[in-house]
């Protein structure tokens, strides 16, 4: 498959969101209440498991001249639609509508004391959505576990996605052939243990290769936030419930199964694994190697276009978004 090789050029950004690296840690409620978005959010209720739930989106007309497309933008693990925001923006410019919601469990959205998370409900749940706002295609573009919800919605809906594009994408392998299964009750416990400190440590090694600068601070702190809630127990058990849907719903077998255009974005720094700590450094080092496993998926999709960015890591829109932008721009344009 053609793929194009962009250097890395790191543009340094102003720090971005409601925190500064001096600021203290806020106390965030479970539905981000003193939270704001980049842009305004609103609200899809519905019911899901005999239960009412709330989807907390946003959906934002272009501002520049429109190009009557629309794309859905589906946000990671350790994440939600706020860090979307310069994309947004971007994207608006562009003549695109954009619609970013926050998956339930996750964000602004509500964290339900049980729910069976599968990627085929979350894509569902995104599909019932979008049937609400009256979009019946949309280019869908996922980041991290956004990336395998994208792929899941993508072999459900294929005729409701024009495009399909995979920032960074997890489970591009299956982790599960080498890391010995954790149960949920464990991720819970490890939830739970989490503090802004260890919290840092780990995007600051994962993400970002052992270095930090103040504009990656707000999504540090957004987390923490939640740590110091009364009710953060119930967001670290769905958390864990998600640990297990990543770990045990691949969707590495499926990709030949795809037949919508598709354009994997890769950092080929990154080294993001699902389970590491678990295993020997001699496994481990086998693990999460997205300079070999862009080109391996890419070879396996029939319709795809690999972008590699050089020396980036797992989030390209945050990490280098000058870089990102003009990847993201020629994905749209092929």
């Amino acid at each position: 498959m053609p793929y194009r090789l962009l250097s890395a050029i790191i543009f340094l950004l102003p720090l971005s969101g409601p925190y500064a690296q001096s600021d203290s840690i806020p106390t965030l409620d479970p539905r981000l209440t003193d939270y704001d978005y980049a842009y305004p959010t609103e609200t899809y209720a519905f019911t899901s498991q005999q239960q009412e739930l709330e989807m907390v989106y946003m959906d934002q007309l272009p501002t520049g001249e429109a190009n009557g497309r629309t794309i859905v933008l589906l946000h990671g693990k350790n994440f939600n639609g706020a860090y979307w925001g310069e994309t947004m923006t971007f994207l608006l410019e562009q003549g695109y509508r954009v619609i970013v919601p926050d998956q339930i469990g996750f964000g602004k959205s509500t964290k339900p004391e049980y729910y069976q998370y599968t990627f085929q409900q979350l894509a569902d749940n995104t599909r019932a959505l979008l049937d609400t706002l009256g979009v019946d295609s949309t280019v869908v573009l996922g980041h991290s576990m956004g990336g395998m919800l994208a792929t899941r919605f993508a072999l459900m809906y294929p005729g409701a996605v024009t495009e399909l594009i995979l920032v960074n994408p997890i489970g591009l392998e299956d982790w599960k052939l080498k890391v010995p299964y954790q149960t949920i009750d464990q991720w819970y416990e490890s939830e739970l243990e989490k503090d802004y400190e260890s919290i840092k440590e780990y995007m600051r090694q994962s993400y970002y290769a052992g270095n930090w600068e103040p504009r990656y601070e707000p999504w540090a702190k957004l987390l923490a936030g939640w740590t110091k809630h009364p009710e953060y127990p119930r967001i670290a058990w769905n958390s864990a419930l998600t640990y297990d849907m990543i770990f045990t719903q691949p969707v590495v077998y499926e990709f030949g199964e795809l037949t919508v255009p598709t354009t994997l974005i890769i950092g080929t720094r990154d080294r993001t694994a699902l389970g590491k700590p678990l295993v020997s450094e001699e496994v481990r080092e086998t693990m999460g190697r997205y300079d070999d496993l862009g080109h391996t998926i890419s070879e396996q999709i029939p319709d795809s276009e690999l972008i590699e960015l050089d020396g980036i890591g797992h989030l390209p829109h945050i990490e280098a978004f000058g870089l990102f932008d003009k990847a993201l721009r020629q994905a749209l344009q092929d």
